[in-house]
């Protein structure tokens, strides 16, 4: 779900509260803009598994509105198993919300796609292969556009916030608590501060985000709002992404993985 994203797109210490409703992210500008570009490596203890890579690839015209193209794709190459899972995004530029989802997951050789289109003003989504309708949310999101919707949100340190929007209804709420602030390195030598943020979806089960995988995100807390890391405690170990390389338009591109 949720960033298989980073994929597959990470989201209790300290004292828990009860969930508040996220607060609506200001409207632009967004943290991020076309061209930006994240590359990640995957780690299991001192294996590489693989890299990982988001970025906002374009703009785009659905159905007459206005949408970023958001791509995520995951690469995975052990003695055990290969894996390429990529996932397409278009998302409002005005809003955020979902207009199209794909996802297209080959791994050890088995191909699955999924094609999603979703009517937000209609009050449905549908996938393409299935031609069924179902009802979605007022202002959905899908897996890409929501971790980028995070990046727009107010958040604070010690609050747990509720969010139903994920454009599959049953699999509402996404919580997700802001745990601590930490130090942390980004490519080019440069240090900052993040935000620690705990994510959960209690209808994934077995995904980097299900309640017992204990994830957690490193955001940067300042206006860029940087996916630094994701770890996840998955069946074999735990997995961590760092980032590797960052590409930000109007920026010299940096590369050199985070400690």
């Amino acid at each position: 779900m949720m960033v298989r994203a980073l994929l597959a797109v990470a989201l209790l210490q300290g004292v828990p509260s009860s969930p508040v409703l996220a607060p609506e992210p200001a409207p632009g500008p967004y943290p991020f803009q076309v061209g930006e570009a994240f590359e990640y490596v995957g780690k299991l203890g001192m294996l590489t598994l693989g890299t990982a890579s988001m970025s906002v690839v374009k703009l785009d015209t659905i159905r007459g509105y206005e949408a970023f193209v958001l791509r995520f794709q995951l690469q995975a190459s052990t003695f055990v198993f290969k894996m390429d899972d990529v996932m397409h995004s278009w998302a409002r530029t005005s809003d955020m919300v979902s207009l199209r989802f794909y996802q297209e997951f080959d791994e050890d050789g088995k191909l699955r796609r999924r094609y999603y289109d979703i009517f937000a003003d209609s009050g449905f989504y549908r996938e393409r292969e299935r031609k069924e309708q179902k009802p979605t949310v007022a202002e959905p999101l899908d897996d890409a556009a929501f971790f980028y919707f995070i990046r727009t949100t107010p958040l604070e340190v010690g609050k747990t916030y509720s969010i139903n929007r994920y454009f599959q209804q049953d699999k509402n709420p996404v919580t997700i608590q802001v745990v601590k602030r930490e130090k942390c390195d980004l490519p080019g030598n440069q240090e900052t501060t993040c935000l620690v943020l705990h994510p959960v979806i209690n209808a994934d089960r077995n995904g980097m985000f299900a309640p017992r995988a204990d994830a957690r995100i490193w955001l940067t807390d300042d206006a860029r709002r940087i996916p630094v890391q994701i770890r996840s405690k998955l069946g074999f170990g735990t997995v961590t992404l760092k980032i590797k390389t960052m590409t930000i338009p109007g920026q010299p591109a940096a590369t050199g993985s985070a400690h």
